[in-house]
């Protein structure tokens, strides 16, 4: 089932194209104008305002948090009773250390606070904590998508291996446009177009 969109396309494939040529443009755009720059790191509204960037021409729901029940194979996301909650403690969590940045991220993850587009926002979000605290940057160029989705999906019980694997990806090109596209095209990459499963209320 496609997702409605402005664009009006049915076809799960033309959508799936659209989106991912029209929030590579917002995300370069986004570095280019020096938008990213302006936006408070780590905090949700900041995460929104990517989003709604990268989504604003294709979604009605972009930078707003979803309204729906999702899921992904057995995992289901912050239920819709608690995400409130949820992304306010988030919005707390401290983000001096690479530790707490990265625990911050797996707890976001968690959340999906989006209907769809969440693991390209949260890159993005997350590379702009780096930068922020520790002006570091991931070049996800090195990081395997396998390993990385396995890490993702282990790390709300363990940590360890999603912290391991961004530590080994760190650069401090932080400000490279080669770097922070690489990060854009992998993000198509290791998501897949992965369908989730949602429950309207």
């Amino acid at each position: 089932m496609t997702l409605e969109n402005k664009l009006g396309l049915t076809s799960s494939a033309d959508l799936a194209r659209e989106e991912e040529r029209i929030s590579k443009k917002r995300a370069l755009e986004l570095f280019e104008n020096g938008m990213l720059d302006k936006l408070e790191a780590g905090k949700l509204s900041s995460l929104k305002a990517i989003h709604k960037y990268l989504f604003d021409d294709l979604y009605d729901f972009a930078g707003e948090i979803r309204t729906v029940n999702i899921s992904k194979g057995n995992f289901r996301f912050a239920p819709l009773v608690y995400l409130e909650a949820a992304l306010a403690n988030i919005d707390k969590m401290p983000q001096s250390t690479f530790d707490e940045i990265v625990e911050k991220y797996v707890e976001m993850n968690i959340a999906h606070p989006f209907r769809e587009g969440n693991g390209r926002s949260a890159r993005i979000w997350l590379d702009l904590i780096f930068k922020t605290e520790l002006h570091k940057v991931v070049d996800w160029s090195k990081v395997d998508k396998e390993d990385y989705l396995l890490a993702m999906e282990r790390s709300p019980i363990k940590d360890i291996e999603i912290k391991h694997i961004l530590r080994a990806a760190l650069t401090d090109d932080i400000n490279s446009r080669e770097v922070y596209m690489k990060g854009i095209d992998h993000s198509y990459y290791y998501e897949g177009y992965t369908t989730f499963k949602t429950e309207e209320l």
